[in-house]
C-alpha cells in the first residue's frame, strides 16, 4: 500500500493552501499537538500509531498558564490541551481534547494500529514503513513515537537509546469515593501535597472527577511514588534490560509479595489521604510501575527528519517541564515549517528548529539528572 499525500487540499477551513505533506510518527500527546500545529502550518498530516484507539490511562499532568509561550500557535495548543484552565488533570483527559481535535481536522489523518518499523529517505521524499508492509511517504516525517522511538534509530544512529535512572515511579489515579470518607480532603486542602517519606518520597495531586466534578467525594486523587528499591524485580521481569527501559510494570504483572511490601512501607511512609489512596490502589491491582529514563539529545534532526517530545528529550518527571517542551517543540516546528518544506528546503528548514530547540532540550533533561545519580544510582 502506498500513499502520497503531495497533492494540494481544497479544504480551506485552517490555512487556503496546502505547504506539503508530513508524516507523524506516534499519537501520544506530542505527536497529536505536532500534528495539529504542522496543519496549521498549511500541511497535510498523517499521523501513524501502533497501538488502538481505545482511551489509555495516565499519570497526573500539570499544564501551566504558558508564560513562555511566544507564537499564536503555542497559545493555541496551550489552550487547547489545558481547555483554558490552569489546574492539573489527567493525562488522558488532555490527550482525549487533543484527539478530538485532530479526529475533527480535515487536514489530518489519524490511523490506529498502524506501527512503524522502518524510516528511510532520500533527496525527494521520506516514507515509513509499516509491519503490514504499508507505505506511508511524505515531505517531511516527525517522530514523536516515545522513550523507545524508532524514528530515533534514523536519526541519532550513534545514541539510540534512552538510559534507565535507576528507579520507578508507582502511579495511579483513585476515585475519592473509593477512600473512606473521614480520609477524603476537604475541600480547601492543597492540590497538591508532597509528604516526607524515608529515603523516597510521593507526588499526591487532587485533581476534578471524569465528569469534571470537583465536589468532595467526587473528586480524583493521582499519586506517584518515586521508588529506587525495585531494580532488581525490573531486570528479573524484562523491564529493564542493560540499561534500556523496555516496557512498564503493569498491575497484573507485579508479584504479589511486591504488591505485599509496598502496602507495608505505605503505612509507615504515608499520611492520610494518600494512604488509603495507595492501599486502594495495591489491593485493586490499578497502579503501574513505571521505569525511568532519561535521553540527552545531540541532535534532533537528520535530512528530513525531526524528534519532538520524548523522542527527542527525555527528562525526569520531577522537572515536570517534559509535556511543556513538547508544547514547544511542536509550536517551534510549525513556525519553521510554514516557510514551506518542499524540494531543498525540507532539511534547511528542520535544522533551523533544531538550532531554536536542542539547547533548551538538552538544558531540561540535564536540569533533572542530578537528581537521578544521587535517587537513582
Amino acid at each position: 500500500m502506498r500513499r502520497d499525500f503531495r497533492s494540494e487540499s481544497t479544504n480551506d477551513t485552517f490555512i487556503k493552501e496546502a505547504n506539503g505533506s508530513a508524516i507523524v510518527v506516534g499519537a501520544s500527546l506530542s505527536g497529536l499537538m505536532t500534528g495539529i500545529a504542522l496543519s496549521r502550518a498549511g500541511l497535510k498530516v498523517t499521523i501513524l500509531e501502533r497501538v488502538g484507539a481505545t482511551p489509555r490511562s495516565g499519570a497526573v499532568l500539570q499544564v501551566d498558564s504558558g508564560e513562555i509561550d511566544r507564537t499564536k500557535t503555542a497559545k493555541f495548543l496551550r489552550k487547547l490541551a489545558s481547555n483554558g484552565i490552569r489546574s492539573a488533570e489527567a493525562w488522558s483527559s488532555i490527550q482525549l481534547r487533543l484527539r478530538t481535535a485532530a479526529e475533527a481536522d480535515p487536514r489530518i489523518d489519524l490511523l490506529y494500529d498502524t506501527r512503524v518499523q522502518s524510516v528511510h529517505q532520500d533527496k525527494d521524499f521520506v516514507w515509513a514503513v509499516t509491519d503490514k508492509d504499508e507505505t506511508f511517504r511524505g515531505d517531511i516525517l516527525i517522530g514523536a513515537d516515545g522513550h523507545r522511538s524508532t524514528v530515533r534509530r534514523l536519526v541519532a544512529p550513534h545514541k539510540p537509546n534512552a538510559t534507565f535512572a535507576g528507579y520507578l515511579i508507582w502511579v495511579a489515579i483513585v476515585d475519592e469515593n473509593d477512600i473512606p470518607e473521614k480520609s477524603r480532603p476537604s475541600l480547601h486542602a492543597p492540590k497538591f501535597s508532597m509528604p516526607d517519606g524515608i529515603g523516597d518520597f510521593l507526588l499526591g495531586t487532587i485533581i476534578a472527577g471524569a465528569d469534571g466534578s470537583t465536589a468532595l467525594g467526587n473528586r480524583r486523587l493521582g499519586w506517584a511514588w518515586y521508588d529506587n528499591t525495585q531494580n532488581d524485580l525490573l531486570r528479573r521481569l524484562g523491564c529493564v534490560e542493560e540499561d534500556v527501559v523496555q516496557h512498564s510494570l503493569h498491575a497484573l504483572d507485579i508479584p504479589e509479595q511486591t504488591l505485599i511490601e509496598l502496602a507495608e512501607k505505605a503505612s509507615v511512609r504515608w499520611t492520610q489521604p494518600w494512604l488509603d489512596a495507595i492501599l486502594h490502589s495495591i489491593e485493586t491491582r490499578n497502579l503501574v510501575g513505571t521505569p525511568i529514563a532519561e535521553y540527552v539529545p545531540d541532535n534532533l534532526v537528520k535530512g528530513r527528519i525531526a524528534l519532538v517530545g520524548d523522542a527527542a528529550h527525555l527528562p525526569t518527571p520531577l522537572t515536570a517541564k517534559g509535556f511543556n517542551a513538547s508544547l514547544q517543540d511542536a509550536a517551534t516546528l510549525a513556525e519553521c515549517v510554514a516557510k514551506r518544506i518542499r524540494g531543498t528546503s525540507a532539511a534547511k528548514t528542520l535544522l533551523e528548529y533544531e538550532s531554536l530547540r536542542l539547547k533548551n532540550a538538552r538544558q531540561i533533561v540535564q536540569s533533572g539528572q542530578s537528581f537521578s545519580r544521587s535517587f537513582g544510582r
